[in-house]
């Protein structure tokens, strides 16, 4: 009797153990098969839920601005989570942007400072080489002619002098001959003014011939010099004259003037023309 309970009791705690593994087993089995089940649905689901959302959504940069805000962040109190300011405001706001933002740090900022300073330099340079003002050169060439004229009743003699003047510019820009003013002495005597007005233009670095007449009267105390001028013995009759030019230029609102002086000889027995590039030759005047 013994011995059959001990063996009666003995099988109980071996179903128990039996029925334990199995149900160990198939425990297992269900957490394998949820595993797969779940690392599948993982696999799977990111291309199902992308191809969903392009189906349904379209393009991303169609989605509206919309703001997403935590426990530790607050919402814009100026758009209102909207992403848009109000119309009308867009003088009072101000954009912070951050110091590394690369719109602060312009390239090439030495060569464009560097190539404007140059460009200044050069155009400066050619502005003062070009405006500069530069002397304007008058030279005597001489006595083109002169006309000789008597008055026996008050021995008087009458010269008509004509002068030629060579005018050189030497500027970038043209120059206007405002007047010309000469007068005639002798010994010490003004005998003839003359002024022209109005006279021409000179081109940028051109030169003008131009021509002035005096015209001169020996009398009074000097009427000596009407039996010096009409003595037939006498082939040549030259009297030494001063000529005196003063020429009178202007530009860009600068009056300029050049004088000078100089000593020529005058022939008084007769109408004398100069040819360039012939020696002057005398016409004697008839004997009254």
């Amino acid at each position: 009797m013994s011995v059959c309970k001990r063996i009666n009791k003995a099988k109980p705690a071996a179903n128990r153990s039996h029925s334990g593994v199995t149900m160990g087993k198939s425990f297992s089995h269900l957490l394998k098969q949820s595993g797969q089940d779940e690392g599948q649905k993982s696999l799977t689901s990111p291309l199902e839920d992308s191809h969903t959302e392009e189906g349904k959504c379209g393009d991303v940069s169609q989605f509206p601005y919309v703001e997403f805000t935590g426990r530790d962040s607050v919402t814009c109190p100026t758009c209102q989570g909207t992403g848009r300011i109000p119309r009308g405001q867009e003088n009072q706001l101000v954009a912070l942007i951050p110091y590394s933002d690369q719109r602060l740090r312009p390239r090439r900022t030495k060569l464009y400072v560097s190539a404007s300073v140059v460009v200044c330099l050069l155009l400066s340079s050619l502005a003062v080489f070009f405006l500069f003002p530069r002397s304007i050169d008058v030279s005597y060439v001489g006595v083109k002619s002169v006309f000789v004229s008597y008055d026996q009743d008050k021995r008087s003699v009458y010269l008509n002098i004509t002068n030629t003047l060579n005018i050189t510019n030497n500027n970038y820009y043209s120059v206007e001959v405002a007047n010309i003013t000469a007068q005639v002495q002798f010994a010490k005597t003004v005998i003839g003014k003359s002024r022209i007005s109005n006279m021409t233009a000179i081109s940028p670095l051109d030169m003008k011939q131009i021509d002035y007449m005096v015209s001169t009267t020996i009398a009074d105390e000097m009427n000596y010099m009407y039996d010096y001028c009409t003595l037939q013995t006498i082939k040549v009759h030259d009297i030494v004259v001063m000529m005196q030019v003063t020429v009178t230029t202007t530009y860009f609102g600068h009056v300029e003037q050049v004088s000078q002086e100089m000593y020529q000889y005058v022939d008084c027995g007769g109408n004398t023309t100069t040819i360039k590039g012939m020696k002057p030759f005398s016409i004697p005047h008839p004997a009254e």
